[in-house]
């Protein structure tokens, strides 16, 4: 489904896990964000590139090496690909096959191929600036949830794009580091402070077009993680944390994950 479209640029909304990919016109090209999940959702996504590109350059943001973000990479081959610098580091074999079992789990078919995205402008330091006529993509690294995460900035637009950071569904999923993901929130203030942000555009969940909202979506992720490690070393239970968001029993499990972490971290740090 179409979440928010208008003339410069459409979010679309998975059936599964309200993940989104976003499809930007510029007058100097056309970015992608993320395109997935489903064959038929990916085709959508194609499809309209195919009708508004005209012969203006295709440009494929990948924000963090999840498999569900970067299965509908094979539909875009014709892309420059822009992704963390990290991607050249990682287990290909491992994602492909997270990618493989889904598809028959479900007995999915799709129209193009399942790969791997090669990365063509690789993001390794802060800030890092790419021009594309009068269109300006600046990244953030962000660490935490995934270790090969980044934000992106399009300018003129104000988009600023998340991954998989400041949802309205779901707490902050920690595979990385949680210490790494403090840090990574604690760039949201300064991304807004140099840069007129319109609108924040989560890997999961809706669209937020005020500053206020993005403000307030950082401070619940950082409360989360403060109160996590707090009930962690007062050994309490902490499932109060997660019981308003609406599919609480789906993501009671990466909550598990996150306190195995989160007590891994804080056993590691006593040790110091």
């Amino acid at each position: 489904m179409i979440q928010f479209q208008n003339e410069h640029f459409t979010v679309f909304e998975s059936q599964l896990y309200k993940t989104t990919s976003v499809v930007v016109k510029t007058k100097d090209c056309i970015i992608v964000v993320d395109p997935n999940l489903l064959p038929k959702e990916v085709e959508e996504i194609r499809n309209k590139v195919n009708k508004i590109k005209g012969n203006l350059p295709i440009y494929v943001i990948y924000t963090h090496s999840d498999w569900d973000h970067l299965i509908g990479s094979g539909a875009f081959l014709d892309a420059t690909v822009i992704a963390s610098h990290l991607f050249s580091k990682l287990d290909q074999h491992h994602i492909l096959e997270q990618m493989k079992q889904f598809d028959d789990k479900y007995y999915l078919d799709r129209n193009y191929p399942i790969s791997f995205p090669q990365v063509d402008i690789p993001i390794s330091r802060e800030r890092h600036t790419a021009k594309i006529g009068g269109t300006t993509l600046t990244f953030y690294q962000a660490p935490g949830h995934t270790a090969d995460g980044i934000f992106a900035v399009i300018e003129p637009l104000g988009i600023l794009i998340a991954g998989d950071y400041l949802s309205d569904v779901e707490f902050p999923f920690i595979y990385d580091s949680s210490f790494h993901y403090d840090l990574t929130l604690q760039k949201v203030d300064t991304i807004l402070t140099n840069h007129r942000i319109q609108y924040l555009i989560p890997g999961h969940g809706h669209m937020a077009s005020n500053t206020e909202e993005i403000r307030k979506r950082k401070e619940e992720s950082k409360n989360y993680i403060q109160e996590l490690r707090n009930s962690i070393k007062l050994n309490s239970d902490s499932h109060h944390l997660i019981s308003h968001y609406p599919y609480w029993r789906e993501l009671s499990f990466s909550h598990e994950d996150n306190i195995a972490l989160i007590k891994r971290e804080l056993n590691n740090q006593q040790k110091k």
